[in-house]
């Protein structure tokens, strides 16, 4: 590929932006050789993820190419992250925001930039992107989201449909890690050393920070857009994939933001869809380009004639843990809501029967899920590694309460968020509810295609959640994830409902028994007629790599997913492995290495015994210089209480400079 690039680049690998108040934010700048003479539009992305390692293997995927196609390509750390000055001590802060923004007016009063600026992000990047566009800088003049929210609370990796997410744990873990890592000291020199111990000690227990606000307050309302999508007034292309945590976003943005919008899904987990797995990827340096060319300098591409939104369609497959690629084809939709798309109702029957058309008799169905239900349920933000996909759903299946179409005589489609209306009582003041879609195959193998989860006191906001009167019947609506899912003849669509979905969410903190009311509940499918535009779509070409960049396995990472049951004690345990091993840059000569563990666990009927524990592990060196890092978090709970133990030690060399611990005591606040 490189040998099609238009222009050669330079390649400035550090370099600082200023602040106002004169921090310097660490970048690494790819652009045009010309650019001096003949300024260009700079594209950048804005992330605390360390350009000279955690990010630097999928940067050469990327950044050289746009450069070479015309553009300055600005990747900036924020500010107390990698070699940037300052300190970070929570996630897309005001400081941080703003940060962004003056980033963006600096860049484009750089002599080699045109004026132009655009942003375009991953996750944080996709995040951070949103809310700086929303405060309108001047010359930020088009962004590209990828797998990002923008409502904070009710749709990231904390909370979901006002259950905490135990991802919330995890997530909390790598930052705690990451934030232990030291600036490098050939870019920033003697400094280095008082820099790294204000991280150390000044970055804070960021699990804390999140478990104090269970609800959905002003915390959570800064940074999320969807408060007043009428401030993001300038093109965004956004981009999501069916096994990432963020798909839902991309419906709700092409829905209601006031400017130019398009949306893209396919079957990709939490990745850029060059790189993207499961499979098919495809081209996306080419269609990004074809968005900046035409946002940035005006050219005519086409890509605004061309449908609003593109959906990759799902095949049913069999269940697994790891897909290295999904079966499917592109669809398209002019808008959203789509007209192609009708949302129907499959009534709930008192015989586990789920049937359209008329509702089924009246009835009362009792169930208790055993807490490990939810063992089988992969990641709530899928990476494409093994074990992170929803395992076969018989063993769920079994500890739900399930109703069943008869076999498919026809197939369907559906495209979309599925949602289930429940007429509903439990008897516990404090309920979760989690509700499955699964593809059934004649065989009785049952996928996972869509799911949603509820907290119960939730039902009438998330601002201001309320006890549940045991016994009484309540209306809820649980909605699920988007998908765009087929299901073959013979199939048929199952439903489960389960009052614990462990480790997805925290239990609630008494077992819970529920009573379906069958009158009046039913699953409601978004199903989709094919459309005549579906096949007039151009066919995404495959990826297009630049060359990757040079590194040194010295050890793989220990990558897995397990899960494990004790028959004695009637204790199950998710056990995940993560990292990036370890490994040598060549081109600065930078080792690091990156090896977590995260363990959570429930005994028996008990969910006083649900308990979540990580381990990280860091080293970065060169040469004589080296240094090390080890977290550990422990959260466990009672009835009332959350309780976080948590640990950080740091070595230079060999000597141990810094040991500190935290013991954290939250109250759960209808959690």
């Amino acid at each position: 590929m490189k040998n099609e690039y238009p222009q050669e680049i330079d390649v400035i690998p550090h370099t600082t932006v200023p602040m106002p108040d004169g921090t310097r934010l660490a970048a690494r700048i790819w652009r045009p050789v010309t650019a001096v003479d003949q300024p260009v539009p700079v594209i950048l992305e804005y992330l605390p993820y360390r350009k000279n390692d955690l990010t630097a293997q999928r940067d050469a995927t990327m950044q050289p190419h746009l450069a070479a196609h015309g553009y300055a390509v600005v990747r900036l750390d924020l500010r107390g992250a990698g070699d940037s000055e300052g300190l970070m001590v929570d996630e897309y802060t005001q400081q941080e925001l703003q940060d962004g923004y003056d980033a963006i007016a600096w860049l484009a009063e750089q002599p080699w930039c045109d004026g132009n600026v655009g942003m375009i992000g991953i996750s944080w990047g996709g995040f951070n992107g949103l809310q700086i566009a929303a405060m309108q800088p001047p010359a930020l003049k088009t962004i590209i989201t990828l797998c990002s929210t923008d409502d904070r609370y009710a749709d990231d990796i904390h909370y979901m449909g006002g259950c905490m997410l135990t991802e919330q744990l995890g997530w909390a873990s790598v930052m705690f890690a990451r934030n232990t890592l030291p600036p490098d000291p050939e870019n920033v020199g003697e400094a280095w050393r008082d820099m790294w111990r204000e991280r150390l000690r000044g970055s804070g227990l960021w699990l804390k920070n999140w478990l104090a606000h269970q609800r959905r307050d002003d915390f959570w309302k800064h940074g999320s857009i969807c408060e007043d999508y009428s401030r993001v007034n300038i093109p965004v292309y956004a981009v999501s994939g069916w096994a990432d945590g963020y798909c839902r976003t991309v419906f709700r943005l092409v829905e209601n933001l006031p400017g130019p919008v398009k949306g893209l899904v396919g079957p990709w987990a939490h990745r850029y869809p060059h790189i993207g797995e499961p499979g098919p990827n495809m081209d996306f340096l080419s269609e990004e380009l074809r968005w900046w060319d035409h946002w940035l300098k005006g050219e005519a591409t086409g890509i605004m004639e061309e449908p609003q939104l593109r959906l990759y369609m799902q095949d049913s497959v069999p269940p697994a843990g790891w897909y290295e690629s999904r079966p499917g084809r592109w669809v398209a939709e002019p808008s959203w809501p789509s007209p192609n798309v009708t949302r129907t109702p499959f009534h709930l029957g008192a015989d586990g029967a789920l049937s359209p058309g008329k509702p089924g008799a009246k009835g009362r169905l009792e169930h208790h899920s055993p807490l490990w239900v939810g063992m089988g349920s992969g990641k709530w933000c899928a990476y494409a590694s093994p074990g992170d996909a929803p395992i076969d759903q018989r063993r769920e299946d079994a500890g739900s309460l399930c109703f069943e179409t008869a076999p498919l005589t026809e197939p369907l489609e559906m495209a979309g968020d599925a949602s289930v209306v429940l007429r509903v009582s439990v008897d516990r003041p404090v309920a979760m509810l989690a509700a499955r879609i699964c593809d059934v195959a004649p065989d009785g193998a049952s996928t996972r295609a869509s799911f949603g989860v509820f907290n119960l006191t939730h039902r009438d906001s998330h601002e201001t959640p309320e006890a549940l009167e045991p016994g009484k019947v309540y209306e809820i609506t649980i909605p699920m994830k988007h998908v765009a899912q087929s299901f073959p003849v013979g199939h048929r669509l199952r439903l489960g409902l389960s009052t614990s979905y462990f480790p997805m969410i925290w239990t609630a903190p008494e077992a819970v028994t529920m009573t379906v009311h069958t009158e009046g509940s039913y699953l409601e499918m978004p199903l989709r007629t094919p459309s005549a535009e579906d096949d007039r779509l151009a066919e995404f070409a495959p990826a297009r790599l630049p060359p990757p960049l040079a590194v040194e396995v010295l050890e793989p990472v220990e990558e897995f997913q397990r899960i494990l049951e004790d028959a004695g004690t009637g204790k199950v345990e998710m056990q995940i492995g993560d990292g990036s091993g370890r490994l040598r840059y060549l081109d600065n000569d930078l080792t690091l290495y990156e090896q977590g563990y995260e363990r959570y666990s429930v005994t028996g009927d008990d969910p006083d015994t649900t308990t979540g524990e990580t381990e990280w592990y860091f080293e970065v060196a060169r040469d004589d210089w080296s240094v090390r890092t080890e977290t550990r978090t422990k959260l466990t709970v009672d009835a009332h209480v959350f309780h976080i133990s948590a640990r950080m030690r740091a070595w230079e060399g060999e000597q141990l400079i810094e040991d500190l611990t935290w013991e954290e005591s939250m109250a759960r606040d209808f959690q």
